[in-house]
């Protein structure tokens, strides 16, 4: 009894809607994350510019003339400004550059105790403003998170993987603390503080608090738990563990008949 070979079926054709889309799609991802970097870096520039480089420019004219210092009266230092014998990008470049330099001072003053004691006094002062105080401390709190210094935010933190929803469901998370006293003695067991991370937005995520007992610490550094976690599980921690080959999966049985 002669075999039938299978009939291979000619390869799908992809129509040129199809190929445009892929492509479209392949060089939108490679030059977005470049365009809105550039784009971010222009409004900080002209931000920089606008609302602290030009007043600069201005009261440095003011001080080497010996005039007295007072508040700009409506296009004062615009008309200065257009006065200089300038290229406009030279103006630009003196007044983001005294900003920058301006923006350092106030961190190397509120670097120390007296800085940072009057500085928050005075946000205590300025948050009490009733239009202020509704706006304030909403900026304040997303300006933290995005300017907070990752380098430090879990150093000392040990990564670990906890079963936070389901047994046999593991999730990486970094040991941040001990547990609460009162639930450690209420429920008789040692409790750890553990922050599981969500991806791809590594440095958010929540809390879970869980015996000592069902944490397993893993011989990996934070960066490379990060590096995991924002990826998706693309980027391996290399050489720290060794990583079985994957196991297949299991086919669903066909129903008896």
């Amino acid at each position: 009894m002669d075999v039938q070979e299978p009939i291979e079926s000619p390869p799908e054709r992809i129509g040129f809607i199809a190929d445009f889309k892929r492509f479209f799609m392949r060089g939108l991802s490679a030059l977005l994350p470049t365009l809105i970097t550039f784009w971010l870096l222009v409004k900080v520039w002209g931000f920089l510019y606008e609302t602290v480089g030009r007043p600069i420019l201005w009261l440095g004219s003011k001080v080497l003339e010996g005039g007295r210092i007072t508040i700009p009266r409506g296009d004062e230092i615009d008309l200065y400004l257009r006065s200089l014998d300038w290229p406009e990008w030279a103006k630009q470049a003196l007044g983001v550059a005294l900003a920058m330099v301006l923006v350092y001072i106030v961190g190397l003053l509120i670097g120390n105790l007296i800085g940072r004691t009057m500085w928050r006094l005075a946000e205590r002062a300025v948050s009490r403003i009733p239009i202020i105080r509704a706006v304030y401390p909403a900026v304040k709190q997303i300006t933290d998170y995005l300017l907070a210094d990752r380098s430090t935010q879990f150093a000392g933190s040990r990564v670990v993987a906890v079963q936070p929803h389901a047994e046999g469901i593991w999730s990486i998370g970094l040991v941040t603390g001990p547990g609460l006293p009162p639930l450690s003695r209420a429920t008789g067991h040692e409790m750890v503080t553990v922050f599981i991370p969500s991806s791809p937005t590594a440095f958010s995520g929540y809390v879970v608090v869980v015996p000592r007992s069902g944490v397993v610490e893993l011989p990996l550094k934070v960066e490379e738990a990060m590096r995991l976690l924002i990826s998706g599980g693309v980027i391996q921690p290399g050489k720290q563990l060794t990583i079985d080959p994957p196991l297949p999966l299991r086919q669903p049985e066909a129903p008896s008949v």
